[in-house]
C-alpha cells in the first residue's frame, strides 16, 4: 500500500497585503448590503433629497442660473459620500468595536492601516452603486454631465471619502457606541444642511461663508460644484488633502480596539 498523501503545510506567515485588504473589503461589503438602515441612510435618504430638491422650488439654494437640477445634483452626491463614509461607517464600526469584533481583529495582521483601507474599499464600492442610482435619477430630471466633468468628480469623491472615512475612524475609535450613533446623524444632519452640501455656501453672509467652505463638508460641495460647473477651486482641494492628513493622523494615535 502507498503512503498516506502528507497534509499541505501550513502558510508560513501571514496573506499577502492585497489578499487581507481584499477580505476585509468582502467583509465590510457584506455587513453594509444586509444592513437596511444603511441602505436607507446610504442610498434612499439621498434620493429623496435629490427628488424633492430638483423637482420643487420649495427650498431657496441661492442661485437662479441654470437648470435646478444643475445645482441639486452635485450636492446630493456630496451628501452621498458623507452618508456613506461618516455615518455609515462610524456606527458600524463603533458596533464592531462594543462587540469585541474589532478587538479580534487586533490580533491579526490586518493592523489598522489595513482595516481603514478596507473601509475605504468598501465605501468607494458602495458608492459606484450610489453613483448609478443618484446619477440616472438626476439625469432623467435633466441633469446632463459633460464625461470631462464626471472624471474630476470621481477624484473629489475619492478624496471627499478619505476624509470622512477617517472622520468615522476617529470617532468610532474614542467614543462609545451611544455616544457614535448620536453624533453621526447629527453631523450628516448637520453639515447637510448648513455645511455647505446641498446649499452652496455663499448664501451665508459675511465671513461665514469662508469659515464653511473651510469645513470638509464645504469643500467637499464646493468641489463637486465646481466639477460640474466653472471648475474645481485649488482651496477646496487643498482644504479636503489638509483635512485628510490631520484626520488620518489623528485617527492612527487615538484608535482603541476595545
Amino acid at each position: 500500500m502507498s503512503a498516506p498523501a502528507a497534509a499541505p503545510a501550513p502558510h508560513p506567515g501571514a496573506a499577502p497585503v492585497l489578499d487581507r485588504l481584499r477580505a476585509q473589503t468582502t467583509f465590510e461589503l457584506a455587513s453594509i448590503f444586509r444592513n437596511g438602515e444603511q441602505i436607507m441612510v446610504t442610498i434612499l435618504m439621498p434620493l429623496v433629497a435629490l427628488v424633492a430638491l430638483a423637482a420643487t422650488d420649495v427650498v431657496d439654494l441661492g442661485r437662479a442660473d441654470g437648470a435646478r437640477v444643475d445645482l441639486v445634483a452635485p450636492g446630493v452626491l456630496a451628501m452621498a459620500v458623507m452618508a456613506a463614509a461618516l455615518t455609515s461607517q462610524a456606527i458600524a464600526t463603533s458596533f464592531d468595536r462594543r462587540g469585541g469584533v474589532l478587538r479580534l481583529l487586533a490580533t491579526t495582521p490586518l493592523g489598522r492601516v489595513g482595516l481603514l483601507g478596507g473601509k475605504i474599499c468598501a465605501v468607494l464600492v458602495l458608492q459606484v452603486v450610489q453613483a448609478v442610482v443618484l446619477g440616472g435619477v438626476a439625469i432623467a430630471l435633466g441633469w446632463r454631465p459633460e464625461p470631462g466633468d464626471v472624471i474630476v468628480a470621481l477624484g473629489i469623491g475619492v478624496l471627499g471619502t478619505a476624509v470622512f472615512t477617517a472622520l468615522a475612524m476617529l470617532m468610532a475609535g474614542t467614543l462609545r457606541f451611544e455616544a457614535v450613533l448620536a453624533l453621526a446623524n447629527l453631523l450628516l444632519i448637520g453639515l447637510t444642511l448648513v455645511g455647505g452640501v446641498l446649499v452652496p455656501t455663499d448664501w451665508l453672509p459675511g465671513v461665514g461663508a469662508d469659515i464653511v467652505r473651510l469645513l470638509p463638508s464645504g469643500a467637499l460641495g464646493e468641489a463637486l460644484r465646481g466639477a460640474f460647473g466653472d471648475g474645481v477651486a485649488w482651496r477646496d482641494v487643498v482644504a479636503l488633502l489638509g483635512w485628510a492628513g490631520l484626520l488620518t493622523w489623528a485617527t492612527s494615535r487615538t484608535f482603541r480596539w476595545s
